[in-house]
């Protein structure tokens, strides 16, 4: 579905990634994991056009994404829930929600999104009418995923969904994230907390530097002396 062959990228020439490759198929879930400034936000970044590539190349169903500008990249059904929500404070949750669906082949299915949406996230139904910055910091969240949901992609990108977030609100979040996976949607989640993405995604690569250090299945990461004593505290 994805493929990120030998990917480097950086920030007003101060390289971020260097080399990153990764893989994620149809309809699987899987994790970019690693501390701060490990370059997961800019490998997301990289893949929908908000940072340039230094080198190296970005596929999406066969289509190669570097000549592309960002809105066309979405409107390839690559969607991307950024980290720290960035909803509209002083819009209302369906109206946060109908910007998402701008794109022509979403904009088409508006109606039947939006009842996918709040039938996802019953809150939300509740509260179409409220202003978006009046919401809990959990109900934000929420809102920034339903966004994401209404461009009707192929691939969603989450990052750092449990940022922020009171224990209660973090298990909800990753709950509706893996309804949404067994829907179809294809996941690539960047998460900090480690111990909780095993749970939901099916594979991971650990970025550090810049670099892949480490890929494997769920099972096989959780597993692994160094990741438990770097990232699960064990």
């Amino acid at each position: 579905m994805i493929e990120l062959q030998n990917v480097s990228a950086a920030y007003d020439r101060v390289p971020a990634i260097h080399g990153v490759t990764i893989k994620l198929g149809e309809g699987e879930a899987v994790g970019l994991l690693g501390t701060n400034g490990a370059g997961k936000s800019t490998t997301l970044r990289a893949i929908s056009g908000l940072v340039k590539l230094t080198a190296g190349r970005v596929t999406f169903m066969g289509q190669d994404l570097a000549a592309l500008p960002p809105h066309k990249i979405a409107e390839l059904g690559i969607a991307h829930v950024p980290e720290g929500r960035q909803v509209f404070p002083e819009m209302t949750v369906n109206e946060n929600l109908e910007i998402g669906s701008y794109a022509p082949r979403a904009k088409a299915d508006r109606e039947s999104s939006l009842d996918l949406v709040y039938t996802i996230f019953p809150r939300l139904a509740e509260r179409r009418k409220q202003l978006a910055g009046t919401m809990s910091g959990g109900e934000q969240q929420m809102l920034a995923v339903g966004r994401g949901m209404m461009l009707k992609p192929r691939l969603l990108m989450l990052d750092e969904p449990s940022l922020g977030l009171a224990p209660v609100m973090c298990d909800v979040t990753f709950e509706k994230i893996q309804e949404i996976h067994k829907m179809g949607t294809s996941i690539l989640l960047v998460e900090q907390n480690v111990s909780r993405a095993l749970t939901l995604v099916e594979r991971a690569y650990v970025l550090e530097g810049g670099q892949v250090i480490m890929h494997g299945s769920s099972a096989e990461l959780a597993s692994d002396k160094r990741v438990q004593a770097a990232y699960l505290g064990l």
